[in-house]
């Protein structure tokens, strides 16, 4: 029962409304910052559109399809809602554990168990097309229509920026990801970068393309999977877990009805040996670990069929990039040249940050910034600006009190968007510098730095097999840690922190770990920061561990020869990296890139809490 989208003028009383293509989500690899951002649960259910008239609801799934008879308690319960007509869009789901579950999900179509509708959106009301409203908007028009009462509907709440915070607690409570939108974009019945899926886990959509038997006495051994190419359907893999009995019950049934002699698609023959073949229409979900280069799953779980997706329609999908976004700053004088080796003006600069602004803000939003500014260019004068002085004007660059040993308040800098970076690159800045903490949890540090300052007499080989040693000592006390390479002569050491312990105990940690191991090879480290001391030897800087202290942070440009920029890498690129400054400015299209990269997968991203040591 496919419907299509509505024309002409609104319903009248009796009439039903129809339904409407839904907005859709595009997977991208991380989080928006900033406050022009609202972000949601993503929830692990059945999306579905509720039209309501005439004291009557009508369920439709994502493609078209009515879906009342399936959801009827749930059809019931919004038709109560208090309004003439409406087109609510919402998520279905079933609880388990106190999260939502998508097999619990499907057990509940078949036998009539509890399921919420999540409302998120509404697009129209009483006679009233909504759609060309802010999503901000459209949604203080719903809250009040769901008071939350009827378990069966529940309204969806969102925070406004902080939604790296909202992921990262989501993926920590074992629950898919996030939604991201735009607070200020129209509905539109379409896949826009205006919303933004990001996920804690690998999963998707898979066709059945067949199975192959069990030596047991269960009916299969695996499922073989498939997905749409240009070329035709495409051998992904296999799913062999995640089945119970009634499932694979189920399965069998419905697979012996579609069972066909020829092969679905072309495959190794190890994988496929003795496999029973079906037409490609039923379609699965499945969690999985990786894919391997040639696109084949590992270690995958079967999570449930998808009824409310054509077999025709699964494609692979794969994370984009955030697109660079819209900038509102006007730079002046871009083409002052401002790093003369290399011929990089102020202009290229600014055109940077706005391009790497989705991969730095995640590291650098809402956090206390000290900016370096060299108004002049890098080759004369610059200077590090500790608080804001007044300097900065309009509404891209913010303040945050801070109370200083003295017992008085400090404004520091703060960004949280595109516009706040090139902002700063208008004052002159090109290095940012920030606090351990964010602005939200200033006494608690959410990360730790090590920073590697090797004696100028130091190959850069030395310090690489200083920072893996670091990494090994770190991990031998339970904490995981990330390289990035400083953009000027050493590594930094990144050790992230749930936001618990406060400033004393991190700065004591970070004290003693680095005078641990200057005591333990003092050949090699060394833990102040005396020059002459240092002489032979890696200074292991851990004073940007105390409250008030910086590092440079990921993806920023540095005021030397060259604009390099400090970099983020993973342990096992930096084996054959040669030096701390291998990327500058001209390459943001390939640090966004690699921002994407399965090398980088969940850099600078660990729950963990210092030791008691």
């Amino acid at each position: 029962n496919r419907l299509k989208k509505p024309v002409g003028p609104p319903p009248r009383a009796g009439e039903e409304l129809e339904f409407r293509e839904p907005q859709l989500c595009t997977l991208v690899d991380s989080v928006p910052t900033g406050s022009q951002w609202l972000h949601e649960v993503k929830y692990d259910g059945y999306r579905a559109l509720i039209a309501v008239a005439d004291g009557k609801a009508k369920v439709f799934t994502r493609s078209g399809l009515d879906w009342t008879d399936k959801f009827r308690a749930i059809a019931d319960a919004v038709a109560k809602l208090p309004v003439k007509t409406a087109l609510i869009d919402g998520e279905v789901v079933a609880f388990k554990d106190g999260k939502p579950d998508f097999s619990t999900l499907k057990n509940a179509i078949s036998d009539g168990g509890d399921m919420t509708f999540f409302a998120f959106d509404l697009l129209e009301l009483d006679g009233e097309d909504l759609t060309a409203l802010a999503n901000l908007a459209r949604k203080e028009r719903l809250a009040p229509l769901i008071d939350g009462k009827n378990a069966r509907v529940q309204y969806s709440d969102h925070i406004v920026g902080q939604g790296e915070q909202l992921f990262e607690t989501m993926c920590r409570e074992g629950c898919e990801g996030v939604v991201s939108k735009r607070a200020d974009a129209p509905y539109r019945g379409k896949r826009t970068q205006a919303w933004l899926k990001i996920k804690c886990t690998h999963r998707q959509e898979f066709v059945i393309v067949g199975w192959t038997p069990s030596a047991k006495s269960r009916g299969f051994a695996a499922l073989l999977l498939g997905l749409n190419a240009p070329d035709g359907l495409v051998y992904a893999g296999k799913v062999g877990t995640g089945f119970d009995t009634a499932t694979m019950l189920d399965l069998q049934e419905q697979l012996a009805k579609i069972e066909r002699k020829t092969p679905t698609v072309t495959a190794p023959r190890a994988a496929v040996r003795g496999a029973h073949w079906v037409s490609p229409r039923l379609v699965a979900e499945v969690a999985y670990a990786e894919t391997t280069p040639d696109g084949v799953l590992r270690h995958s779980s079967f999570l449930g069929l998808r009824e409310d997706k054509k077999a025709s329609e699964v494609v692979a999908e794969t994370p984009v990039a955030l697109e660079t976004p819209e900038i509102h700053i006007k730079v002046s004088s871009r083409d002052r040249v401002i790093f003369p080796e290399s011929n990089i003006t102020k202009g290229d600069l600014a055109d940077y940050y706005a391009a790497v602004s989705g991969i730095m803000l995640p590291f650098a939003a809402n956090r206390p910034i000290s900016p370096v500014r060299c108004p002049q260019g890098r080759a004369k004068a610059c200077f590090f600006q500790k608080h804001d002085a007044g300097s900065f004007q309009g509404e891209h660059v913010h303040t945050v009190a801070i109370r200083e040993k003295d017992g008085s308040n400090e404004d520091y800098l703060y960004v949280d968007d595109a516009d706040g970076l090139v902002a700063c690159v208008q004052m002159g800045t090109i290095e940012f510098h920030g606090w351990g903490s964010s602005v939200a949890t200033l006494e608690q540090p959410d990360r730790m730095v090590f920073d590697l300052d090797p004696d100028e007499e130091l190959g850069f080989d030395v310090v690489k097999k200083a920072a893996a040693d670091l990494k090994e000592h770190l991990a031998e006390l339970g904490l995981v840690s990330f390289a990035m390479l400083s953009g000027g002569k050493g590594i930094h050491v990144v050790v992230p922190l749930t936001p618990k312990a406060e400033w004393p105990a991190v700065k004591d940690f970070a004290d003693r770990f680095a005078r641990a191991l200057g005591e333990a090879e003092p050949d090699r480290f060394v833990a102040t920061m005396s020059k002459a001391k240092r002489k032979g030897r890696i200074f292991i800087d851990w004073l940007r561990n105390q409250r008030g202290s910086t590092a440079v942070l990921p993806y920023v440009a540095r005021a030397r020869p060259g604009a390099p920029v400090a970099a983020p890498v993973s342990w096992t690129e930096l084996r054959d990296i040669d030096t701390a400054g291998r990327w500058s400015v001209r390459a943001a299209a390939e640090l966004v890139a690699r921002a994407a990269s399965r090398d980088l997968a969940g850099w600078g991203v660990a729950d963990q809490v210092l030791p008691d040591l």
